[in-house]
């Protein structure tokens, strides 16, 4: 710009956009009275200028130079310009790019905020993410977690869509609290699981180390139910009012408490890598006496696919078993050994349909 080299449509550019910042066009200003004061002055040492030196350190030493223009050089002349050209460009792309982010948030401030307070795993993938505070928390396939507010404050406030593990850093008096389909979840220092994605009929918290209180959001803290190490909770959605009804082999584990939700005790024998409710974690996929649909709708999570059922009677199976490295055509294929199940796969889409 100040070397003559931008054309007369980019110096138009530019005014513009210092037009539009006050400060930034009077700093502007401030160098190019800079360039035109040392255009022709000296340096009083090449050693002085360094490539990694910073805009302002060059601009400091171009200002404190001696007027001697006899004792040095046309050839160090030329590479002090150089310098400050390489400054006076860094510079101003500065105020460009400033200008640019200042007009995106005011325009933009949703992409903003979800940018830096939204963590999404897609479907096909489980990430590892760890909070403000120091927490760990594994995200499964085709979920989203949203932090309600800047942990700053008397509480550590997430909502979460779909399924979490959480390793939760302690920190007395300052509770954390995970929000999702009207309930919250409200722990100190503890290492918990939640499921409970959009389309599922409950919410599923599964605890393995510390404390955890469970509560509708309508609800008082006195109403809280109260989970110790290796217990999980199936609490049913929307506040209702009828007892859930699980399959046979999850009713003989628990223990049926009031109305709308159970309390199943998890087998602690087990290192936490081989139990069922947190396999995901450790990139493996189960199923225990789940029907076809249920079952399907983690495989379309699991695998990123859609999985249309082309008859009913399929959906009615109960499905055993376990997926780790297999592909989704490998998953497939043992299923088409183990159930009596045709299917078709279409690119990204795969069609089921009962064998008998």
């Amino acid at each position: 710009m100040l070397n003559g080299e931008a054309s007369s449509s980019e110096q138009e550019e530019l005014n513009y956009l210092l037009s539009l910042d006050e400060p930034l066009q009077q700093q502007y200003d401030l160098l190019v009275r800079i360039w035109k004061e040392k255009s022709d002055n000296n340096i009083s040492d090449e050693n002085n200028i360094k490539d990694n030196d910073t805009i302002s350190g060059i601009i400091k030493r171009a200002a404190n130079e001696g007027n001697d223009a006899e004792i040095f050089s046309r050839r160090k002349k030329r590479r002090l310009r150089k310098y400050i050209a390489l400054a006076t460009s860094s510079f101003v792309l500065i105020i460009i790019a400033g200008w640019f982010w200042k007009n995106n948030q005011h325009n933009s401030p949703a992409i903003e905020k979800q940018a830096h307070e939204t963590i999404i795993t897609q479907n096909g993938s489980r990430t590892r993410s760890l909070l403000h505070d120091g927490t760990t928390v594994w995200l499964n396939a085709g979920s989203k977690l949203f932090y309600e507010n800047d942990f700053n404050g008397s509480t550590r406030e997430v909502r979460l869509e779909g399924e979490a593990f959480f390793d939760v850093v302690k920190q007395i008096n300052r509770p954390f609290i995970v929000h999702t389909s009207g309930i919250d979840i409200r722990v100190l220092g503890t290492a918990f699981n939640v499921k409970s994605y959009p389309e599922d009929k409950n919410v599923e918290t599964t605890l393995y180390r510390g404390q955890v209180q469970v509560l509708r959001q309508e609800d008082s803290i006195s109403k809280a139910i109260q989970l110790i190490p290796n217990q999980k909770l199936i609490l049913a959605k929307q506040a209702a009012k009828e007892y859930v009804k699980l399959s046979e082999e999850k009713t003989l584990l628990t223990k049926q408490l009031p109305a709308n939700f159970i309390i199943t005790h998890i087998d602690s024998t087990k290192k936490e890598s081989e139990r069922i409710e947190t396999a995901w974690v450790y990139s493996r996929l189960e199923f225990r006496g789940d029907n076809f649909a249920e079952v399907a709708k983690k495989l379309e999570r699991w695998y990123n696919v859609t999985i249309v059922f082309t008859d009913e009677k399929v959906k009615l199976l109960n499905v055993t078993g376990s997926f780790e490295t297999e592909t989704v055509a490998q998953a497939f294929a043992a299923l088409k050994v183990a159930f009596p199940i045709n299917y078709k796969i279409n690119n990204h889409e795969i069609f089921v349909e009962s064998s008998q």
